[in-house]
């Protein structure tokens, strides 16, 4: 299926030096980012509209700096746009112009702030990077290396689903079954199950499985 060419992580490589950044930063960068969005409000409606516009900016900056492609910043924004005309609208009609261009703008900036991290940083190094989060918990009876484990799998898997969903919608198009729930589920559930139970053979076959290791 076309869903495996979807396995493919939104890591795009680079030697900017937003890349060079260490993960540590990048976190606290983002942090950053989400404190001043939330924080800034409760000042004033200036200061917020103020501070949410300077952050968009800078992280819009951020982005180019790093070497990704337009494109990838305004498919960001595509994603969201229903959402946030709807939040807009809300908020103008509510507390004014300016109250809904912060909301907005806050809401741009954490989530392309997001993007760019994790477009500058490997799959792996994030992973490393969770499973370091992680690690404290190990007195607890948390396994870091399980932890990242499972959200590798998750990272996985979700690109394969979607696009298994759109092969099987296609594919139901063109034999005029587009209307068809039972044409464009069933194949979806069928090639999840096996792509299921190949992976859990994988992990198996390595030990990975296995409550003891």
């Amino acid at each position: 299926m076309r869903g495996h060419a979807f396995l493919v992580a939104g890591h795009v490589p680079g030697s900017s030096p937003i890349h060079k950044l260490p993960l540590a930063w990048k976190a606290v960068l983002l942090l950053g980012v989400a404190v001043l969005c939330l924080a800034s409000p409760l000042v004033s409606v200036s200061a917020g509209v103020v501070v949410t516009s300077v952050v968009l900016l800078a992280v819009v900056v951020f982005h180019f700096v790093a070497g990704l492609p337009g494109a990838r910043l305004w498919r960001a924004v595509k994603v969201m746009l229903i959402f946030l005309l709807l939040i807009a609208a809300y908020q103008w009609w509510q507390h004014g112009a300016w109250v809904a261009w912060q909301v907005v703008a806050a809401i741009l900036a954490t989530v392309l702030a997001s993007n760019v991290a994790t477009a500058t940083t490997a799959v792996d190094e994030l992973l490393d990077g969770l499973a370091a989060v992680v690690r404290p918990l190990a007195r607890f009876g948390a396994d870091p290396e399980r932890f990242s484990l499972t959200v590798a799998l998750m990272l996985r898997s979700l690109p394969f689903v979607l696009g298994a969903f759109a092969d099987v919608r296609d594919a139901a198009r063109a034999r005029g079954l587009e209307r068809n729930l039972m044409a464009r589920s069933l194949p979806v559930v069928i090639a999840t199950v096996a792509y299921a139970r190949a992976t859990g053979e994988a992990l198996a076959a390595r030990g990975l499985g296995d409550p003891e290791n």
